[in-house]
């Protein structure tokens, strides 16, 4: 729950001055209805979402599950792209409002010298060493995690509990605030709706929560690490008890963080604990934007709220909240480290080193580094993306319940009652989220082109890896469809006898006829015998290919069909390859390939077909570097 918690607790050190800046004073209001989309929307998808994928495969994984061949790949491929959106921002915005907090530290700043105050060299800073602490290992990652959210919400109770305190206790300012909303004077720039009153503030909320989606983070997080969680005690990998103690994660995460939200969009929302100019970024930054509750905690208030806030404390805070908010990246990077090997290098759609765990971490360092100079480390303008991130993700989850409890085929009444009640309810979050998302996008645009430059990379990387990694042999093995072919198999590739292999399309032509024409134009005589392979398609946008190899004999004559192949060219290269090992080199017997160069090559790309008998002889010469080995191809 702590590796979660340092990605969704974290993001108390700039979500209240996000929801000012959103929300205006409606922040406590606008804030309880994230709450309740929380735990009523979110909370259960991510529980059904943690049961349909113990593997750890998340939403993704299930939406992936939904569609089959290309319209699969390219879903995912764009999800992965929001994802690194989310995991990427996560990273570098949370880097970015560690360094604002420490450069806004008194002791700090009066300690360092002006280089050491550059909010982006602090931020890069930050973001190395996060990559450092991976390549080290994951064990001390999440051990370190667990003492940074004990220490960070502890001192946080401390401040929100003591900032309730005093607003309970001086009634005066609560009742100034409940003042604004009913003259409705909501300091939000442009509200969109006139007037006040508490329907209209009311309306007004509903309408501006989306910008408060940060608040939800960690979910996806909490499902994509669901095979780090103890099963029982008796077997720590039993799935039910995996699956079981998850929700209960997602449960315990939700429920604190919703206490938090609250209490801390009441002590610091309200214009009265801070005052309103303090968290606005124009015309100059307020002393509290970014780092709300550390404004609260050092004492900055103009109200005396506790004797123990000041510099001591507040720096320990500050500390607290450098670390943990520098420590978001953990859960970042361990979502990134688990999402990307396991989609793209089986998809042929990235180097095989990005299968690798320190390879990995190198690069998206790399890209994170990319990312904060780009933004110079500005917490706001990464605000729009980030969200945009968490949101489609979230949305993703909802859809892909949704869809899989109307594909879901119940047991008994009960089911089928129990089966309705879930669509019933998915499809009212699933337009819930569909709506938040759609207002985050139209009220801040840059998220979204944000997130269209991060799915341009991972498409265009995941093409060009595709088309370079096109002539490796790709082989992941051999299925049999019984013992029988099988032992047939291994018969023919063990004697040796057979040294023509014809590729058949079946449906065209006999094989009396194939075989007789064959002879006849390359002048084989009827003791040569012939082995004709037919293949069969199946998912063609698979990248690794496994056949299911099936052998008869009839007459004089052997046949080996070849079924659920992703690419004919690769099919027919491997089994040639297979069946050499035991004599002399095959002959493989093609006819022509019709049709233009480049119609080929795209139908060889995307479907596996294409200029099959050149494709062929280009994984012959790379696969078996020996000339007196490698299979003949022959083509008339």
């Amino acid at each position: 729950m702590c590796l979660c918690g340092v990605d969704y607790f974290s993001t108390l050190g700039y979500q209240p001055s996000i929801a000012f800046e959103g929300a205006g004073t409606l922040a406590p209001i606008a804030t309880l209805i994230l709450v309740l989309v929380t735990l009523f929307g979110a909370l259960p998808v991510y529980r059904h979402v943690a049961g349909e994928a113990p593997d750890g495969v998340g939403s993704v994984g299930m939406i992936e599950r939904l569609f089959r061949g290309w319209t699969g790949k390219i879903a995912v491929l764009v999800l992965v792209g929001f994802a690194a959106t989310d995991f990427v921002i996560t990273q570098t915005l949370s880097a970015a409002d560690a360094a604002a907090h420490l450069i806004s530290n008194s002791a700090y700043a009066g300690a360092m010298p002006a280089a050491l105050k550059s909010q982006v060299a602090i931020t890069v800073a930050l973001l190395v060493a996060l990559g450092a602490m991976f390549l080290r290992g994951f064990s001390e990652v999440v051990g370190l995690a667990v003492v940074l959210v004990v220490a960070y919400l502890g001192l946080t109770a401390v401040i929100v509990g003591a900032g309730l305190f005093h607003l309970l206790t001086h009634p005066a300012l609560v009742q100034h605030w409940l003042s604004d909303l009913a003259t409705g004077t909501f300091h939000i720039d442009h509200p969109p709706l006139a007037g006040g009153g508490p329907w209209v503030a009311l309306g007004i909320a509903c309408l501006v929560f989306p910008k408060l989606a940060l608040g939800m983070s960690g979910f996806e997080t909490g499902v994509l690490q669901i095979h780090m969680v103890r099963g029982t005690d008796a077997d720590p990998h039993d799935t039910a008890g995996r699956v079981a103690n998850t929700r209960k994660l997602l449960f315990v995460a939700a429920l604190i963080m919703s206490c938090f939200l609250v209490g801390s969009s009441l002590v610091t929302g309200t214009d009265t604990l801070i005052p309103a100019e303090e968290l606005t970024l124009e015309p100059v930054k307020g002393k509290a934007m970014d780092r709300a509750l550390a404004y609260i905690a050092h004492g900055e208030s103009p109200h005396p709220i506790c004797p123990l806030f000041g510099r001591v404390f507040g720096t320990a805070y500050d500390i607290s909240t450098i670390l943990i908010l520098w420590f978001a990246g953990a859960s970042a990077m361990a979502g990134l480290l688990n999402m990307v090997p396991r989609y793209l290098p089986r998809y042929g759609m990235a180097p095989e080193w990005a299968a690798a765990y320190r390879p990995l971490v190198i690069a998206f360092t790399v890209i994170n580094l990319m990312v904060t100079l780009a933004f110079r480390a500005d917490v706001s303008a990464q605000g729009g993306a980030y969200a945009t991130g968490v949101l489609v993700l979230m949305t993703s989850a909802c859809l892909a319940s949704l869809a899989h409890e109307v594909h879901r085929v119940p047991a008994d009444d009960a089911g089928l009652r129990s089966r309705r009640r879930s669509i019933v309810g998915f499809t009212i979050i699933a337009l819930v989220f569909i709506y938040t998302t759609i207002a985050n996008i139209y009220e801040r645009p840059d998220g979204i082109i944000i997130a269209s430059i991060f799915i341009g990379c991972v498409m265009a990387i995941s093409i060009l890896s595709r088309i370079w990694r096109s002539q490796e042999l790709r082989l992941k093995e051999f299925r049999f469809a019984d013992e029988a072919d099988r032992m047939l198999w291994t018969d023919i590739c063990a004697e040796g006898a057979f040294r023509v292999l014809v590729p058949h399309r079946p449906g065209h032509r006999s094989l009396d006829e194939k075989e007789a024409e064959i002879r006849r134009r390359h002048r084989l005589p009827a003791d040569v015998p012939l082995v004709f392979l037919e293949v069969h398609y199946g998912d063609t946008s698979d990248f690794h290919n496994a056949p299911i190899i099936s052998a008869k004999q009839e007459g004089e004559r052997f046949v080996i069909v070849a079924r659920d192949v992703a690419s004919v060219s690769h099919t027919v290269a491997q089994i040639a390859i297979e069946m050499s090992k035991s004599g002399a080199p095959l002959d493989i017997v093609f006819g022509w390939s019709q049709g233009s160069s480049l119609k080929l090559a795209l139908e060889f790309l995307l479907f596996g077909q294409g200029d099959i008998p050149n494709v062929v002889f280009d994984l012959l010469e790379k696969a078996v570097p020996d000339p007196a080995r490698r299979p003949t191809v022959l083509v008339g």
